[in-house]
């Protein structure tokens, strides 16, 4: 059960949060608190995953629980596609905004229209902004200016969060060990592969994988219920 922004009044008031932790829209938390003293309110969190009753905060925050609950039943590559046809960030945790950068399409007459899906094909090599450039056929100088106009960021910025974006893929949809993810994504080492995932999305691959990997969502007693693909 899930409710939106002030959705959370109700239930509240049929008791569904007691004893649990919940929040609403950030005007509003105060009163949730002071009407619904059994309820421990967070006003700094996008939204709050208990299991059987989840609680979001408002407008955009609503979003990211909707795409939270499509990430656990279906996966990321599902709600990704969802969050890319929205125009919204594909995952947003709790009260911290974890976003990294999608692949973003040039042009079909833009230098960078056939690089792009060439970098995203050859993620486990160990390419550099050099590599890129020759493989564009132009100095390091005028790939970087190219990356800004498409992508917002930087050859080496966008480089990095297309490995860790595949990295999360590979978490969720595999049983492989972070050192094989770590090969995988061109990071080289299980260590390198911690330091920028722990950075870029704030938790650690291992956390990361037991929180997102597919799983079946919990019934209203809080025991499990069927997976998605039986419900």
């Amino acid at each position: 059960m899930a409710s939106l922004c002030t959705g959370a009044f109700v239930l509240a008031a049929a008791s569904l949060l007691d004893g649990r932790r919940a929040t609403t829209h950030w005007a509003h938390t105060g009163e949730l608190a002071r009407r619904h003293p059994r309820v421990t309110v967070d006003p700094d969190v996008l939204y709050v995953d208990e299991g059987s009753v989840l609680t979001s905060a408002g407008k955009a925050a609503a979003m990211d629980l909707c795409l939270h609950l499509v990430r656990l039943d279906h996966g990321s590559s599902v709600a990704n596609t969802l969050a890319r046809r929205l125009v919204v960030p594909p995952h947003r945790d709790g009260g911290q905004a974890q976003f990294v950068t999608t692949p973003v399409p040039a042009p079909g007459n833009h230098p960078l229209a056939e690089l792009l899906p060439w970098v995203m094909r050859r993620l486990d090599r160990p390419l550099t902004v050099e590599d890129l450039a020759r493989r564009a056929g132009m100095s390091s100088r005028h790939l970087g200016r190219h990356f800004r106009s498409v992508t917002g960021t930087t050859a080496l910025q966008w480089l990095l969060a297309q490995r860790i974006r595949r990295a999360q893929e590979l978490l969720e949809a595999t049983d492989d060990t972070v050192d094989t993810i770590a090969a995988a994504t061109g990071m080289g080492t299980a260590t390198t592969l911690r330091r920028h995932f722990n950075r870029t999305v704030g938790v650690p691959p291992d956390a990361y994988r037991r929180t997102f990997r597919s799983r079946p969502r919990p019934g209203p007693d809080g025991e499990a219920g069927a997976p998605a693909s039986q419900r």
